[in-house]
């Protein structure tokens, strides 16, 4: 997609924000073909060592939940819409006043359309023995939240997992491009933390600690 059809959807969504800056379906942004460099010029920096010196860097883990749609059909026998989640390294704090989080997900992900269409999210910070459920909610095409004990964040609906640490409760603020990511502000609606003193599900170099 030329730099146009980019900046028409750019307009479309600050449009249906300002259409709706308390909630709203926030509309997916178009895959372009990215490309950091030109045809004939060499990357300075390959996936693998990227990944590989990247990977130095422990972080937690949480998964990103939004509640299912609502069903679109009369027919008793379909089967109850799914809510959407997935596992994320990427999460951060970004401001204290007013209170936004942050998360990036890949163009490619095909739960971020969900979440998108849905417009609001919870992130479910993993406690140390949750290992299990992060590798349940990497998995691509399964039913994540199969025998999976949660109930409804109170502002969004979406999923608040049980027995994690934290869970923050949140409406799409902006979506920015990061290269083969999305940046994902979120803005903070409730949140909450265990009482407990369990430590973290951390990462590093492509294990969990």
């Amino acid at each position: 997609m030329g730099h146009a059809g980019m900046a028409a959807a750019a307009v479309r969504y600050l449009r249906s924000v300002e259409a709706a800056p308390e909630r709203g379906p926030v509309e997916v942004l178009p895959r372009p073909e990215l490309r950091c460099v030109g045809e004939d010029e060499r990357a300075p920096v390959g996936p693998a060592e990227f990944r590989r010196v990247l990977g130095n860097f422990a972080t937690g883990v949480a998964v990103v939940t939004a509640p299912a749609p609502a069903s679109t059909t009369d027919d008793p026998q379909a089967p109850a819409p799914a809510p959407a989640g997935f596992a994320c390294q990427s999460f951060s704090s970004l401001s204290l006043d007013p209170p936004l989080v942050a998360f990036m997900v890949g163009r490619t992900s095909t739960t971020w359309p969900r979440i998108a269409r849905a417009g609001v999210f919870c992130v479910n910070v993993l406690s140390a023995g949750q290992g299990e459920l992060c590798r349940a909610f990497a998995v691509s095409g399964a039913d994540k939240f199969a025998g999976v004990p949660y109930d409804a964040a109170p502002v969004s609906g979406s999923p608040r997992l049980a027995g994690t640490l934290a869970w923050i409760d949140c409406t799409i603020h902006a979506v920015h491009t990061g290269g083969d990511h999305l940046i994902v502000v979120g803005r903070v609606n409730a949140l909450g933390a265990s009482e407990g003193d369990e430590a973290p599900l951390l990462f590093h170099k492509g294990r969990f600690l």
